[in-house]
């Protein structure tokens, strides 16, 4: 435990180490009534009774809501405290490195927190309010997303990753595994059995439900349509997003094979006709990124040129490069782009995805080699032209990254308790009975 912080202990010990009201209206003795009191100095913070009773009175209700035990009352209480103790010391280093999330970005997870809830926002705030939580949920969400992007921040620069163990990680089965897509498949089953007497007229009519669908229809359309009209039963089965090895082995093979949006069938089986559907896809190895090689002068307004100086000297520049100035010597003498000045505003190969989509709605409309008219984005003005355009096979980069993404998620957790550990050690606590 370090030692320290004399001046934070003489201040509270003046002040008795609590918060009293003093009350008694036309007595000689007046009564002290404690409101709180503090039970922990943390470096320049403290801990309150209040805290540690709420939080203890929390963590009770969710352990009976959860039927699980908790430890001997004493135990409880210290490793309550001790967790106090450490969101407190997060809390401070996250003040000293600046972390804050503003009202918006608040109110961006209570949203998220509504539609969990099949709420809008201000159907949520008005059930906040009612329970008397609504400051108290704000807090809290703060609270989380301070301490996520402390740690995220704080442990992951503890971690390395060498490329032998991402090559070792890819050669694994784990690795495999986890890098293997994951599919999103949608599903119907026309049932029917050997003996159905109907067999062949419910293949007709899977078969124009598939028909339908390739035509352009929706597969949820279709399939709630043909339950609905009742002419042959209709099943479906929700497989969520999964591995092809966590799929049925009858149709595993084919959505392997299908791109998204493909329909199959009707696929035969013991209990009927299937109609499937890629619906989407996720991950894998191969990645085909369509990439922009371009260059852009832009102009930003300031102190000594205003908005419509601003637009009139890229015009300027305009007419200069289509009179035959070079656009290189004009974007490294003159552009307020510092990624691509030195380069005479060349952005180099962009994946698609990359740009602002103010600017990108602009350079994918461009023809290459073809100057475009001066523009406006939240940046400043622009004038742009397209070198080249292809499509890069980037999957090497992405697995490998991928792969450094899921070995430093393994690590993630057991640095982060080793961090935890690390800055416990190093603070000075003083426990207060």
């Amino acid at each position: 435990m370090r030692q320290g912080a004399p001046t934070l202990v003489r201040f509270l010990s003046a002040i008795g180490l609590g918060l009293a009201l003093t009350i008694g209206a036309g007595s000689v003795c007046a009564q002290r009534v404690l409101l709180d009191r503090i039970v922990a100095l943390v470096d320049e913070g403290v801990v309150l009774q209040s805290e540690l009773n709420t939080r203890v009175l929390e963590i009770r209700e969710n352990a009976a809501r959860a039927n699980r035990t908790l430890p001997e009352a004493e135990q409880f209480r210290t490793e309550v405290l001790d967790s106090l103790i450490i969101e407190n010391l997060q809390m401070q280093l996250a003040e000293r490195v600046s972390i804050r999330f503003n009202d918006d970005e608040i109110n961006r997870i209570l949203g998220s927190m509504a539609d969990n809830n099949n709420m809008t926002f201000d159907e949520y705030l008005e059930v906040l309010n009612e329970a008397g939580v609504y400051l108290q949920t704000r807090e809290q969400v703060r609270k989380q997303m301070t301490l996520q992007e402390l740690q995220r921040g704080m442990v992951n620069r503890r971690i390395q990753i060498t490329e032998q163990e991402i090559d070792n990680f890819l050669n694994s089965e784990m690795g495999r595994e986890i890098m293997a897509p994951d599919f999103l498949v949608e599903h119907m089953l026309i049932p029917t059995g050997s003996e159905d007497p109907e067999k062949q007229s419910k293949l007709r009519f899977a078969a124009d439900l598939t028909a339908r669908i390739k035509d352009g229809e929706s597969f949820a359309a279709v399939r709630a349509e043909a339950a609905q009209a009742r002419l042959f039963e209709v099943n479906a089965t929700e497989f969520g997003w999964l591995k092809a090895e966590a799929l049925p082995n009858l149709f595993r093979e084919i959505v392997e094979g299908m791109e998204v949006g493909d329909i199959e069938g009707p696929i035969e089986a013991g209990n009927g006709f299937h109609l499937i559907q890629l619906a989407n896809k996720a991950g894998g190895t191969e990645q085909m990124v369509k990439q922009t090689n371009f260059r852009h002068i832009m102009l930003a307004p300031n102190e000594i040129r205003d908005e419509q100086q601003t637009e009139d000297a890229i015009h300027e520049f305009r007419q200069q490069i289509v009179d035959g100035e070079d656009f290189a010597t004009l974007a490294r003498q003159n552009s307020d782009d510092d990624t691509s000045v030195v380069a005479g505003g060349d952005m180099d190969w962009i994946n698609e995805g990359q740009l602002p989509p103010d600017m990108a709605a602009i350079i994918d409309a461009l023809e290459i080699e073809v100057l475009s008219e001066p523009f406006r984005t939240n940046n400043g003005w622009h004038i742009a032209e397209v070198i080249e355009r292809r499509v890069a096979d980037l999957s090497t980069i992405y697995l490998r990254n991928q792969a450094e993404g899921a070995l430093r998620n393994r690590k993630f957790d057991l640095e982060l308790q080793n961090w935890l550990i690390e800055i416990r050690e190093e603070a000075f606590v003083e426990f207060i009975d």
